[in-house]
C-alpha cells in the first residue's frame, strides 16, 4: 500500500510539475488510460471508487492513468472544481488527487451556492490558504488548462462522462472493471 502510494505521489509530482495533466500509477508506463471527468458527475464519482477499490491497487505499478478535465456544461460547478483541482495540484500532486477524490464523494452535498464554502473549508484543512483557494477560480492560467483538456477531449470524441481511453479503445460512461480491466489487460499484453 505504501509503495502504491509512493509511485502515485512521485508521477503526479513529475506531471504537474508543469501543469501537465495529473497522473496515477507508474508515469512512464507505455500503457496509458486517459480518463475525461467531470468532477461533478455521479458516474465519474462512481469510476473514481472503481479506481480506488479495484484499478489502482490492480494495475498501479504497471499503467499510467492521466486525468484529465471535461467539465460539462449543463454542472453549474464542474468548471471550479477543475480549476480548483489544478490550483491544489500545483501546491501539491497529492493535495490535486486528494481534492478530485474529496469533490467526487461530496457532490450530493455540493451546490453551486456552497462550492466555494466547500473550497475554503478543504483548502483550511489541508493547510492552504482559504482566500488563495478562492481566488485561483479566476485563474485564467487554470482555466486555461482546464479548457485546453476539454478541447482534447472534444477533438478525440467525448461527449459524457466519464469517457475512458485504454491506449486508444473508448470505455463511456457506464462500463464495468471487468470490460476495462479486458482492455487494460489487452493493452499490457501488447507492450
Amino acid at each position: 500500500m505504501i509503495r502504491r502510494v509512493l509511485l502515485t505521489v512521485l508521477a503526479a509530482a513529475a506531471c504537474l510539475a508543469a501543469q501537465q495533466p495529473l497522473i496515477e500509477g507508474r508515469a512512464e508506463s507505455p500503457v496509458r488510460v486517459l480518463i475525461y471527468e467531470d468532477l461533478q458527475c455521479s458516474d465519474c464519482a462512481r469510476f473514481r471508487v472503481m479506481m480506488d477499490q479495484q484499478i489502482l491497487p490492480k494495475y498501479v505499478e504497471k499503467v499510467a492513468f492521466v486525468h484529465r478535465d471535461f467539465p460539462l456544461a449543463k454542472h453549474a460547478w464542474a468548471r471550479r472544481a477543475a480549476i480548483a483541482a489544478r490550483f491544489f495540484a500545483e501546491k501539491r500532486p497529492d493535495l490535486g488527487l486528494a481534492w478530485r477524490r474529496h469533490i467526487m464523494e461530496s457532490i450530493k452535498q455540493t451546490t453551486d451556492a456552497n462550492f466555494n464554502e466547500r473550497l475554503a473549508e478543504f483548502a483550511r484543512k489541508n493547510g492552504i490558504s482559504e482566500q488563495e483557494a478562492i481566488a485561483s477560480l479566476s485563474d485564467s492560467r487554470y482555466a486555461g488548462l482546464v479548457e485546453k483538456d476539454f478541447q482534447d477531449g472534444v477533438a478525440r470524441g467525448v461527449v459524457k462522462t466519464p469517457t475512458v481511453f485504454v491506449n486508444g479503445q473508448p470505455f463511456i460512461e457506464t462500463f464495468t472493471f471487468e470490460q476495462i480491466a479486458k482492455g487494460i489487460e489487452a493493452a499490457l499484453a501488447g507492450n
